[in-house]
């Protein structure tokens, strides 16, 4: 069984910015797969879905981002999920929009639901796959990550978001290195 988790913020307001990259990803994980409805579980949502034959749970925890770790929490230990089969999916604007970027642990690098979920499972060595969403161009780092894309920005991370889904199948199927090495490097928007 593997978890993977789409961080994000809940509610309207946010569903175009672009701190809610991972929870489109899940999304799209979720329609490419045809999983069944979104339920409450975990103080977030759920769904599952059959990928390579492998049992996969989807989540988008609806605390907010900054306290994503809670719901991760509750269901890392309902499933008894080791750290390597969890995949957490999230914004990163220290990368360009059109680049995603898949490791096996490592810091936060300033992702506060990112930092928050290592701190809630007490350990960063777990995998996540970080979707580009551009520098914050000297605007404040927390208004750029709540604002919309625009809508020439929007276009290239909807392709970058289907890659990323991508990206988590394979994840899924062949295991972190096989995903790294097909989609790490890659650029699949103009920038």
């Amino acid at each position: 069984m593997k978890l993977v988790i789409g961080l994000g913020n809940p509610g309207r307001r946010y569903e175009r910015t672009r701190h809610n990259v991972g929870f489109w990803v899940v999304d799209r994980v979720a329609e490419d797969c045809q999983a069944p409805a979104w339920t409450r579980r975990f103080d977030g949502w759920t769904t599952g879905a059959w990928i390579g034959g492998e049992n996969v749970v989807l989540l988008k925890p609806a605390t907010f981002m900054n306290r994503s770790g809670r719901s991760a929490r509750q269901a890392v230990d309902f499933y008894k999920i080791d750290p390597a089969s969890l995949l957490v999916v999230c914004d990163d604007f220290a990368l360009n929009l059109g680049r995603i970027r898949l490791r096996p642990g490592g810091s936060s690098g300033g992702q506060n639901g990112l930092k928050d979920v290592a701190q809630h499972l007490g350990t960063e060595a777990f995998p996540r796959l970080r979707v580009g969403i551009g520098p914050p161009g000297g605007r404040d780092g927390a208004e750029y990550v709540l604002s919309d894309f625009s809508a020439d920005e929007r276009k290239l991370v909807e392709i970058c978001v289907v890659e990323a889904a991508r990206a988590v199948e394979r994840w899924c199927r062949d295991g972190l290195d096989a995903a790294m090495n097909e989609y790490n490097g890659k650029h699949f928007a103009k920038e």
